[in-house]
């Protein structure tokens, strides 16, 4: 199916419906301040090319008259999202609600630009196979900064420099591309379609090699150059912490990371163990990881706080593929944070969900969702 952006107020009721849809029209028009004659004149070609469905007759709760909601057909168009990491390209085949419709990965050979956009057009086909004709856009993401939603400015983990991975890999796809950081596309994901919906302010944190930090004020994502560097990587927790890689003491990189965690314990324990082995050997009372663990739920805490006090935000969202600390580690974690904040301060509203390199896939598609489905621009709604 063909499809260009939309604009106006045609882009208004599609994102209001796809957001809280089905609605019926006299509150779409409310919402939109619409008459019905716009509303129809805006609906009915959105109906005609299949983005909405008229759902079945209903009755208006407050003047009994019969009314048609609106809905968005989620399978009307599909969107592809990858995750690159150092070593593999996870990917999604999304609905347009970010419904995830099929899931995949692929290694990478090497590092190489043409070896890495091969291999995520060879996993785009798999995906795709048996479930549609194509891709509506595709979103990449990965750790680092881009320009311009195309070039990749830099990448640590993949040691890239100045890569226009955006036209290169929509010439692969066939598909409209857009490349951005991978925690900038997560804070979009769960703002429209996740922990953040219906916050015009909230602040995402992740725990796992690094540490992520996204932040969405007034209703948009907060974007730019400081947004790939982690800002909050470095910011101190406890003067009397470990070194982390540059030096700092007790910093966040230090103290949160799974790297960190697992170099704590396997030093004590004096035998290499994994992440989830830690928390495991915390949870069972073992002393060195306990002792680990519950200093890293304390810093955890503390950060929390931080951000919630320096953001004054309603919301903060945990997540990563390390977060489980905050579980392991709850009677710790909720003793900094209340420490950490003014007595008077409303309770800070802390939700943790756990994430694996699917969900961060998956905040990729949300990006293409948001940029090219209904005409929005990668910096929010």
């Amino acid at each position: 199916m063909n499809w260009s952006p939309l604009t106006g107020s045609a882009r208004d009721v599609a994102l209001a419906v796809l957001l809280d849809g089905p609605l019926p029209r006299g509150e779409l028009a409310r919402r939109l301040r619409l008459s019905a004659g716009s509303l129809t004149r805006l609906t009915k070609p959105l109906v005609a090319a299949g983005l909405l469905v008229e759902m079945p007759v209903e009755h208006d709760p407050l003047t009994g008259r019969p009314t048609r909601p609106l809905d968005i057909r989620p399978a009307a168009h599909h969107f592809l999202g990858v995750k690159l990491t150092a070593d593999t390209a996870y990917g999604v085949v999304t609905s347009m609600r970010a419904e995830i419709l099929a899931h995949g990965r692929r290694p990478l050979p090497d590092r190489d630009p043409g070896t890495v956009i091969a291999a995520v057009a060879e996993l785009a086909r798999t995906l795709r196979e048996g479930r549609c004709p194509g891709f509506t856009a595709a979103g990449v993401s990965l750790g680092g900064q881009v320009v311009d939603h195309a070039t990749v400015a830099s990448a640590r983990y993949l040691g890239w420099r100045d890569v226009a991975l955006g036209p290169a890999c929509g010439a692969a796809l066939g598909c409209p591309v857009v490349v951005d950081n991978d925690l900038v596309s997560l804070t979009r994901a769960e703002q429209w379609f996740g922990a953040g919906k219906g916050y015009d302010d909230f602040a995402l944190l992740t725990i796992g090699e690094g540490i992520g930090y996204g932040l969405v004020t007034h209703g948009r994502a907060r974007t730019g150059p400081d947004a790939a560097v982690g800002l909050l990587g470095h910011h101190p927790l406890d003067p009397l912490g470990p070194l982390c890689s540059e030096g700092h003491q007790g910093c966040a990189e230090a103290m949160l990371t799974i790297p960190a965690i697992r170099h704590r314990v396997s030093l004590g324990l004096g035998r290499d163990v994994d992440y989830d082995t830690c928390l495991d050997l915390a949870a069972a009372g073992d002393p060195v990881a306990a002792r680990t663990v519950g200093d890293a739920a304390t810093a955890l805490g503390r950060l929390t706080a931080a951000v919630g006090n320096m953001t004054m935000t309603d919301r903060v969202v945990l997540s990563g593929d390390g977060i489980r600390l905050a579980d392991v580690g709850r009677a710790s974690f909720d003793a900094a944070l209340r420490q950490g904040r003014n007595p008077y301060a409303s309770t800070l509203d802390v939700v943790v969900r756990r994430t694996d390199f699917t969900d961060w896939a998956r905040g990729a598609a949300a990006t293409a969702i948001q940029t090219y489905a209904l005409g929005s621009g990668p910096s929010g709604t």
